[in-house]
């Protein structure tokens, strides 16, 4: 048996999102069936648009979402029906290498996340004979989807669910690659490059981890002045400036820290990030979408600087998700104020679209039901 659900598909890169009933399977074992309530507009999601990531097509869009699990397949233990939950963009099995030593992160079953096909080797949405993988093996741009039970993790029902769907990626994506990505600490001084929906917290992580200097370059007036609501110090158009208050405000010694969570990754933002931090400074990368880290090696041996990857924020979701709504639920964590605009899911080019103008900090799907 199967079910009609409306959804936001594209066929190839370029063309806008469509929207349209598809067909979704019931769950297989170990799935679930989620009714999605709230879906995040995350800039992952129009790279695979705009062609600047790799993704099998046609595809369900979306991968940030919260909801309540309608139905089960046999041998489900982690969630039941009626569980609220939020959706982990990769899948946390809890048993292979990576789980099992505390980088969930970097979870094996991680890997169909480009395909969004099951490990079957098969798919949940399906129209006119053609099978639609979910992004990340979710598809949150979708009314209704099927999933694995790997990729839920249940929450409190007073959550709302336009909050749960933004810790689903944007949030520990942006608080960790702050506080674990980066390990900032205490006293430290930190520049972060770009301040939208990761951006905003990665400062919010440095911010709790007790940094002394939070701060953000960014060219969008607008997300400059949110960024000091959650928590910069100070506040640059360009790099150049923010370069030049670095250098009288630690007496020359530079950054401690450098995070890059622009919207697209690039060559020149990657070396003003090398040459801001100091002696053993870091360079933590989340950004996506370009960059060939084309630097000297003297840049990074002279001043014994690093460059660390970050994906995940390096967060275990499956505790780093609760822990994050708790900060929330207990003030602090600044999650409403990440919600600039809501859209009903007929609205999503227009929601992208805003974002890429810098209305946003992040844009929300309401779904209908």
């Amino acid at each position: 048996m199967s079910m009609t659900t409306r959804a936001a598909i594209l066929y190839e890169p370029g063309k806008p999102w469509e929207i349209t009933d598809v067909d979704l399977d019931e769950p297989k074992a170990n799935e679930v069936r989620v009714k999605f309530m709230a879906a995040g507009l995350c800039h992952s999601d129009d790279h695979i648009q705009k062609g600047d990531a790799p993704m099998r097509m046609p595809v369900v869009g979306g991968h940030e979402g919260a909801g309540i699990v309608e139905a089960v397949g046999d041998g489900v233990t982690r969630v039941a029906v009626g569980d609220h939950v939020v959706c982990s963009f990769i899948p946390v099995c809890g048993s292979c290498r990576y789980c099992s030593t505390g980088r969930q992160g970097l979870c094996d079953a991680g890997k169909d996340a480009g395909t969004g096909m099951f490990p079957d080797g098969t798919f949940r949405f399906h129209k006119d004979g053609l099978d639609f993988g979910g992004l990340c093996v979710l598809g949150t741009f979708s009314q209704y989807a099927v999933l694995s039970e790997w990729s839920c993790i249940k929450v409190d029902d007073d959550i709302p669910f336009e909050v749960g769907a933004l810790v689903s990626c944007g949030v520990p994506t942006g608080w960790g690659s702050a506080v674990y990505a980066a390990g900032v600490r205490a006293g430290e001084t930190v520049v972060i490059y770009g301040s939208g929906g990761v951006g905003s917290n990665a400062v919010q992580g440095a911010r709790h981890a007790g940094a002394k200097n939070v701060v953000v370059v960014d060219p969008v007036a607008f997300k400059r002045d949110m960024a000091k609501v959650f928590g910069a110090t100070h506040t640059f158009a360009t790099a150049a400036e923010a370069h030049d208050f670095i250098v009288g405000t630690t007496w020359g010694e530079l950054a401690d820290h450098a995070i890059i969570t622009v919207g697209i990754l690039h060559d020149e933002v990657i070396e003003n990030a090398l040459k801001v931090v100091g002696k053993s400074g870091q360079v933590t990368i989340t950004a996506v979408g370009g960059g060939e880290l084309n630097t000297g090696a003297g840049l990074l041996i002279g001043y014994q600087r690093r460059v660390q990857g970050a994906i995940f924020g390096s967060c275990n979701p499956l505790y780093d998700v609760p822990r994050l709504l708790g900060l929330y639920r207990s003030g602090d964590l600044k999650l409403d104020e990440l919600i600039t605009r809501r859209y009903r899911l007929d609205e999503v080019n227009q929601g992208y679209q805003d974002m890429l103008d810098g209305k946003n900090v992040r844009g929300v799907i309401v779904h209908e039901h």
